[in-house]
């Protein structure tokens, strides 16, 4: 049972970068009736998303958004030992893009870089990550980045991912200090459900070919997609979530010690609305103690937790201390729940990449 705890190890300060192209949701109808995609939306939940353009990539949103956090925090390069690139939209299947991306924030040739590769529990399994390496002395600060292009994995024909992807970044600067107090963490996986969410093709158990490269009608519905485009069954999605999310939440609590009113904010990954007001119905939360961002910004995987925090809470807690449950669930399938205090942090103004 992966049960963390940890001790005076937080997130400083926190920075998010999107690209400027907004997608319009009830605009995106080149491919579905408006009637359709109306109907979409107001399932959904999602009016807005962002793409990044062609020729931009996960690291290119997450450089800038490490470079504002850099400057708003007066952060030297020497004082990072660790950067931790998260993500399943890497630049390249070698080499890893957190040494690209050491290399282009000037970090020292002494600083330890890997990539991770998971889902949408990815950003708080990267804390885990983070605040392990804290744990030794010999570390002052670790750069956490976390980022995500979605809006290239999934085909705009399949209505079932079109209208719910967008693409984000992330850099969170992990810190010691005596005022973050116990933070507790829950990790899990199970994948025995791989199939729920995947990309059949393009790797090296099935490698790019001509024919997984066409594209297919795919199901009685007539949705379109190759074997190189992500599916997801969301209705076993939807079951997976509500069977394990609300227990994994419960136990986390427990672990933490704390009561479900002791937590400022339940900062959920952003599915879609009704799985999260699903689950906030089923854990009894109050509306405003579950901030969203999904309405903007879509399911941009990984980076939505955080960048929720950036979004929506940014004047709250930059002037005290709060306490978050943090709890990201996906792709794998992977999930993980968090209880961490938060100590003034910084969190900048959010940046528009072009």
């Amino acid at each position: 049972m992966a049960k963390l705890t940890f001790e005076n190890i937080g997130i400083r300060a926190l920075a998010a970068a999107v690209p400027a192209n907004t997608i319009d949701n009830l605009s995106y109808t080149e491919h579905f009736p408006a009637e359709d995609v109306k109907e979409i939306v107001e399932k959904t939940g999602i009016k807005e998303r962002r793409f990044v353009r062609e020729g931009m990539t996960s690291s290119d949103l997450c450089f800038h958004a490490a470079e504002k956090l850099m400057e708003d925090n007066s952060i030297d390069p020497d004082e990072i030992d660790a950067l931790i690139f998260v993500s399943q939209t890497p630049d390249y299947r070698m080499p890893a893009s957190s040494v690209i991306l050491q290399d282009r924030l000037n970090l020292p040739k002494s600083t330890l870089a890997f990539d991770m590769n998971l889902g949408c529990s990815a950003f708080v399994y990267g804390m885990s990550v983070a605040y392990s390496f804290m744990q030794q002395q010999g570390f002052r600060n670790v750069l956490l980045l976390d980022g995500e292009t979605r809006s290239k994995v999934y085909h705009p024909k399949d209505r079932k991912t079109a209208f719910l992807f967008g693409d984000g970044a992330v850099a969170a600067l992990i810190s010691r200090d005596e005022s973050f107090g116990m933070s507790t963490f829950s990790l899990n996986s199970d994948g025995s459900r791989q199939d729920l969410i995947k990309v059949d093709a393009g790797g090296y158990r099935n490698p790019s070919t001509p024919e997984t490269l066409k594209e297919k009608v795919v199901d009685e519905y007539g949705n379109i997609r190759t074997d190189e485009h992500g599916y997801m069954n969301g209705a076993d999605v939807f079951n997976f979530a509500i069977r394990e999310i609300p227990k994994d939440v419960k136990n986390t609590m427990a672990d933490a010690g704390v009561e479900k009113e002791e937590i400022d904010y339940f900062v959920f990954h952003q599915a879609n609305e009704y799985m999260n007001n699903y689950l906030a119905k089923k854990l009894k939360l109050d509306d405003d103690k579950c901030p969203t961002c999904l309405d903007r910004f879509g399911n941009t995987s990984s980076v939505s937790i955080p960048l929720t925090i950036a979004t929506q809470l940014q004047d709250d807690l930059k002037g005290s201390k709060k306490k978050l449950l943090l709890c990201g669930f996906g792709v794998g399938m992977s999930w993980a729940t968090a209880v961490i205090n938060t100590e003034k942090m910084v969190i900048s103004d959010l940046v528009e990449v072009e």
